[in-house]
């Protein structure tokens, strides 16, 4: 019971309807339901229902809730035929990312009620039962006012004695859901353990991680709120006045430099293998007592119905066990190039010389050789490693005239020009044009694929973790606000902990804004900050334009926190074909834009807070609307 606590014993039910009283059952209770005073009387059935309470916490993305989420935003292309959606529309509608689940806030309530009114239960673990559904609450909350900004802030299971008009709550302020996040993190962060070899259930650093993510959130919303005035509403449901920035700002970094300064237990970043890109891959996927960076986790167990299967659509396709189910998820080169080098610059990758001729390699890895740790850690690169075997990409022969020679799939075998043999012209995993599956984008993604044996098949999927919180982020997020604390120092001091682990041994000794956005892109990519990351910083409108990406929009301004990003691009290898020529046999790549990106991402204002159902307005007139709805 201590790690997994999902799908293994009965789950208890608090309540189906909205506003009945238990009273109101029938008498005869039916033989999967148990009674209330019996629930709360026995530790066991208590954690069965809050496990159940856990698994229906809120991800904007996940490891089973699909994989489309990572492919958006042009950090990655969509290799399956029925998503390509994601790259031909041009931007978001205004519903998108909403969540309004009080149906989940009640359920919070009532066990939260009915544990503080349990008698049987010994006091220690009534505490620690409440305050783990306090935070599961406030997580909620969080996720809620990061989507839709002011919400009702309920915080005890109402009941419908007839009068309906006492069950309608207005929208609270967005500062003070922020608020009562925070002020929940701090009631109960003492209530629960500093165990970080606990990571299914929340712990006191648990707490602190989503205290500190919360105060940075509101703080840049009120700094950088003002941007944007024509986001916000005049009972500031939306928005957050610039003058509460700083007092955000300092409750974030007080937040952090308490798991920082141990007073939660040890979290430390991982460092267990040497090679920096595997020890990178590893964070995501070591469970045993090593890692000590993971802080809060969705946990999933092998041999239960509680796995998943992004490993199985997000494999390399040469390397799929049951042969073809894979290479869903491709990151794009956008993302690729935004790793800087071991000199702290920033360089696009090198295809060209100063004249324009392609540059040659002896080895596909070349080209990204001297590169942040970062990069191989989160991608599979042409030529890189998964389970120790090499991906087979590249995307056909250039000839000595400079024309391609491929084929449509890696079985279709041509004779080379000159010659009467037939030999494979295409990558096993591409890329190719169209073909779903096989990457088009030149990369697969890394982070979060379980080296497991049988991890790929259907039959059994992968138990590796989703990492809510995580110790690098906590650092990340202390550099955040003490640079808008005017702290430089500090946030160096922080910024530089996290870099060093990626190989970026020379400190940096000056910060900026941009440096801020560059570094939480590389560090967290596909682990479900970046869309709320630039809205919180009101730049999703200026990275997601709605205009077409050229080759000079994706080599240029790297490093930029305005940097246009609308477009996946791609970066396919070929091998160089003219015998006799001392090029002969290496290889050369080309930037592409894949055929089926002809969209182009647009972040309108009326993406910024999800649009409000119409049903949730015309059930509750004391509900005010969005901005632009």
């Amino acid at each position: 019971m201590k790690k997994t606590y999902k799908a293994f014993i009965l789950a208890a039910m608090l309540g189906t309807g909205a506003c009945n009283k238990d009273s109101d059952y029938l008498d005869v209770q039916p033989k999967n339901i148990i009674p209330t005073e019996t629930l709360f009387s026995d530790p066991t059935l208590v954690l069965s229902a809050l496990a159940n309470l856990y698994d229906r916490q809120l991800d904007f993305s996940g490891l089973d809730n699909g994989w489309a989420s990572f492919a958006d935003f042009s950090e990655a292309f969509p290799s399956e035929n029925g998503s390509a959606y994601l790259v031909q529309r041009n931007g978001w509608g205004f519903g998108e990312w909403g969540t309004w689940d009080y149906a989940y806030i009640r359920e919070l309530n009532l066990f939260i009620q009915r544990a503080t009114a349990a008698t049987k239960l010994s006091e220690d673990d009534k505490k620690r039962f409440i305050a783990e559904a306090r935070f599961l609450r406030a997580n909620y909350y969080f996720e809620m006012v990061k989507r839709m900004g002011g919400v009702p802030l309920i915080t005890a299971p109402l009941e419908f004695t007839g009068d309906v008009v006492s069950l309608q709550y207005p929208r609270a302020k967005e500062s003070e859901v922020y608020d009562f996040i925070i002020s929940e993190a701090e009631a109960i962060k003492d209530l629960l353990p500093s165990n970080p070899d606990e990571k299914a259930r929340v712990t006191k650093g648990a707490a602190l991680a989503m205290e500190a993510r919360a105060a940075l959130y509101a703080g840049s919303i009120a700094k950088y709120g003002t941007n944007t005035p024509q986001v916000s509403l005049p009972g500031n449901e939306v928005g957050i006045p610039a003058s509460m920035a700083n007092g955000y700002y300092t409750k974030a970094l007080a937040a952090a430099q308490q798991i920082i300064n141990g007073s939660a237990g040890g979290y430390q970043l991982y460092k267990e293998i040497p090679n920096l890109s595997e020890n990178f891959a590893s964070i995501f996927y070591d469970k045993s007592g090593k890692n000590k960076e993971s802080i809060w986790v969705e946990d999933f167990k092998a041999g239960t119905t509680k796995t998943h299967s992004f490993t199985v659509n997000d494999q390399p396709y040469s390397q799929s066990e049951e042969g073809g189910d894979a290479g869903r998820l491709n990151p794009s080169l956008n993302i690729v190039e935004a790793f800087e080098k071991l000199d702290n610059t920033y360089a696009p990758l090198a295809t060209t010389d100063a004249s324009g001729n392609p540059i040659f390699y002896t080895n596909q890895q070349d080209i990204f050789a001297g590169r942040d740790a970062r990069l191989e850690g989160t991608v599979i690169i042409p030529g890189g490693l998964f389970k120790s075997q090499p991906v087979d990409i590249w995307a056909g022969y250039q000839l000595a005239d400079g024309s391609i020679f491929s084929s449509s799939d890696a079985a279709d075998l041509r004779a080379l020009p000159g010659t009467n043999q037939s030999v494979q012209v295409l990558g096993r995993d591409g890329p190719a044009n169209g073909k779903e599956f096989r990457t088009q984008s030149g990369f697969y993604i890394r982070k979060y694929l379980d080296p497991a044996t049988g991890s790929g098949r259907r039959g059994r999927r992968s138990d590796v973790a989703f990492i809510r919180y995580r110790y690098a982020e906590v650092l990340l997020n202390a550099a955040e606000a003490a640079f808008e604390l005017n702290q430089p120092g500090v946030a160096l001091g922080y910024i530089n902990q996290v870099r060093s682990r990626a190989g970026l041994t020379n400190p940096l000794t000056d910060i900026n804004f941009d440096r801020i956005v560059h570094e939480r892109r590389v560090e967290l990519v596909f682990e479900g900050h970046t869309l709320f990351d630039m809205k919180r910083w009101r730049l999703a409108h200026v990275v997601w334009d709605g205009n077409q990406m050229t080759l000079a929009d994706l080599k240029t301004n790297i490093g930029s926190a305005t940097k246009r990003n609308t477009q996946p691009w791609g970066l396919w290898p070929y091998k160089y074909y003219n015998p006799g020529n001392p090029n002969n046999g290496k290889w050369l790549f080309k930037e592409v834009k894949p055929n089926l990106v002809t969209g182009a991402n647009r972040f309108q204002f009326g993406n910024y807070y999800s649009q409000i159902n119409n049903d949730i307005l015309s059930n509750n007139p004391k509900i005010v609307k969005q901005p632009n709805q």
